[in-house]
């Protein structure tokens, strides 16, 4: 299904489906996780795909357009991604130390972010919640 809406996305923007766009494509719903591109890409290259680096990275710029693929981090790492077609809503606690990324999903924040959202006469169509910290192995 995400290669129809990755075909689809393409074709309104005057693209093509190339051999390395499907091969990035299907390496990132094949990684269960969190990625960063360089990952993405050496995981690749050890599996025998041709797909460039810059291949890798327009790709993601790509997936993460159309809505497949969520940039979830930004730091002096660099970026950090994950796939989000076909998954739950979730948000992220970020460890500063050490890039753990732990998800979690509350209720009770979901209402109270619908709650401003009315009282400021707002329609919400998405978020994204990170909040950065020290986790419980680097704090130890």
């Amino acid at each position: 299904m995400e290669q129809k809406l990755f075909k689809n996305y393409l074709g309104e923007k005057r693209l093509k489906l190339t051999k390395e766009r499907l091969a990035v494509l299907q390496e990132v719903f094949a990684f269960h996780g969190h990625f960063a591109p360089e990952q993405l890409y050496f995981r690749m290259r050890d599996s025998g795909s041709k797909a460039s680096r810059a291949s890798v990275y327009r790709t993601l710029t790509l997936l993460v357009e159309c809505g497949l693929v969520q940039r979830i981090a930004r730091s002096d790492r660099g970026n950090v991604y994950e796939h989000i077609y076909g998954h739950g809503h979730h948000d992220h606690l970020i460890c500063s130390l050490c890039g753990e990324i732990i998800e979690f999903y509350s209720e009770n924040l979901e209402k109270i972010q619908e709650e401003v959202c009315r009282r400021n006469k707002f329609r919400g169509v998405s978020h994204i919640l990170e909040i950065r910290g020290i986790c419980g192995r680097c704090k130890g």
